[in-house]
C-alpha cells in the first residue's frame, strides 16, 4: 500500500508546500498539465501525492482517505467539529498566514468592541425589524466566538464570494473573514473590532488519526516524519 499526502492543488499554497518539502529533500510535482490532479513524489519511497482543494483536505483526513495533508488551521477548525479527534498537527509550515477577524463599517464610530457590537445589534433589530447580518464562510467558528462573547442578536449569512464587498452591497452589516494585511478591509471601508480576532491561521501539516496504516505504510510514515523533523 501507499501513504497518501494531500496538498492544495493550485496557487501559492501549493507552490510554497512544494518548496517546504523540497527544502527537506522531498520533491513534489504535478504529473502533467495544470489541469491534472495527479502528482509525483521523489526522494522517498511509498508516498503518493494527492492534489485537492485546501477545503477538501480536512474532510479527507477526517474520513481516513488520506494519511497526511497540508491545509490552513482555519479550515480544519471550521470544517471538523471535533477536529482533535480526527487529526493531529505535525508541523506549522510558516506560510499562508491569515487572521480570522470580525469587522464592521469604519463609519460606525461608536462600535469598537464586541460589547459595542452587542448593543448595536440590539438597537439595529429594534429599528429595522430583523437581526444584524454578518457575512462569513466560517459559520462554526464565528458562532462559537460570538457565543463565548455573549453576542446573540445577529444572523449569519453565507458568503462564498468576496465577503468584504457584502457590506457595500447591502447584503450584510458586518463581516467575519480572514485577512493577511487588512488592505482589502480598508479599501472597503471596514475596521476590525479591537477584540475581534478569532483565530491566527497558517498552513500546517496534519496527520489523520483515523486513516488505516499497514506495516509498509508505517515504514514510509516513519521515514517521512524523520526527514521532516
Amino acid at each position: 500500500m501507499t501513504l497518501k499526502l494531500g496538498v492544495p492543488s493550485k496557487g501559492r499554497l501549493m507552490e510554497k508546500t512544494f518548496e517546504w518539502f523540497g527544502a527537506r529533500g522531498i520533491h513534489l510535482a504535478r504529473s502533467g498539465s495544470d489541469r491534472e490532479y495527479a502528482g509525483v513524489v521523489e526522494g522517498i519511497d511509498g508516498v503518493a501525492l494527492v492534489l485537492l482543494s485546501a477545503g477538501e483536505i480536512p474532510r479527507e483526513l477526517a474520513a481516513g482517505r488520506i494519511h497526511l495533508g497540508v491545509t490552513g488551521t482555519d479550515l480544519v477548525y471550521e470544517k471538523l467539529a471535533l477536529w482533535d479527534q480526527s487529526v493531529i498537527s505535525l508541523a506549522e509550515l510558516g506560510f499562508g498566514h491569515a487572521d480570522l477577524i470580525l469587522a464592521v463599517p469604519a463609519g460606525w464610530s461608536d462600535v469598537d468592541t464586541l460589547h459595542d457590537l452587542d448593543a448595536a445589534a440590539a438597537a439595529f433589530r429594534e429599528v429595522h425589524g430583523h437581526r444584524l447580518r454578518i457575512a462569513t464562510k466560517y459559520h462554526r467558528l464565528v458562532r462559537e466566538f460570538l457565543r463565548e462573547a455573549g453576542v446573540a442578536d445577529y444572523a449569519l449569512v453565507d458568503s462564498q464570494g468576496a465577503t468584504e464587498g457584502t457590506v457595500a452591497n447591502e447584503t450584510a452589516e458586518a463581516i467575519a473573514d480572514i485577512t493577511s494585511t487588512g488592505e482589502t478591509l480598508r479599501a472597503n471601508h471596514l475596521k476590525i473590532l479591537e477584540d475581534g480576532l478569532m483565530l491566527r491561521s497558517q498552513a500546517t501539516l496534519w496527520q489523520s488519526r483515523v486513516a488505516q496504516v499497514d506495516a509498509a505504510e508505517r515504514v514510509s510514515l516513519d521515514a517521512l516524519l524523520a526527514r521532516l523533523r
